[in-house]
């Protein structure tokens, strides 16, 4: 299952507005000039019995710069960019993509992902309230 986030233009993700959407001809000609990401058309990954399980489907990029073990796919779908359970790196790589697009970043449900002052991402939610989501990671003993 997982937690989605979602580059969209739309008030909510899961909107039917088709003017509203991001084309897959915008997604391609996006790909084509971001040199960390790379249009596949496929997911696949190596199960622990050592098989291979594979989606293919049109719009499906990685995000080669990542740096992790774990590709990171970015999927087009219903005229949104889709992500799986992204982590504080890849929400920043989404905030970045949804400018281009004059987009914003979407969770499931209905919060929206943005950078405050101090460059952390932040939620906010339909009713105004800002929340920080990602911890520092200092180590609790540092306090400075």
């Amino acid at each position: 299952m997982g937690y989605d986030i979602h580059i969209t233009r739309k008030e909510i993700w899961y909107d039917k507005n088709e003017q509203l959407f991001i084309s897959e001809d915008e997604w391609k000609s996006f790909l084509s000039l971001d040199s960390e990401m790379r249009l596949d058309n496929f997911a696949e990954t190596k199960l622990s019995n050592g098989n291979i399980l594979r989606m293919n489907k049109a719009g499906i990029a990685v995000w080669t710069a990542y740096g992790e073990d774990m590709p990171v796919w970015f999927d087009h779908n219903s005229g949104n960019i889709t992500v799986k359970d992204p982590d504080e790196k890849i929400i920043k790589k989404m905030l970045n993509i949804a400018s281009t697009f004059k987009a914003k970043v979407q969770g499931d449900e209905g919060e929206v992902y943005e950078l405050n002052a101090k460059n952390e991402v932040v939620t906010k939610t339909q009713d105004g309230r800002i929340t920080v989501v990602f911890e520092s990671k200092k180590p609790w003993w540092k306090f400075w």
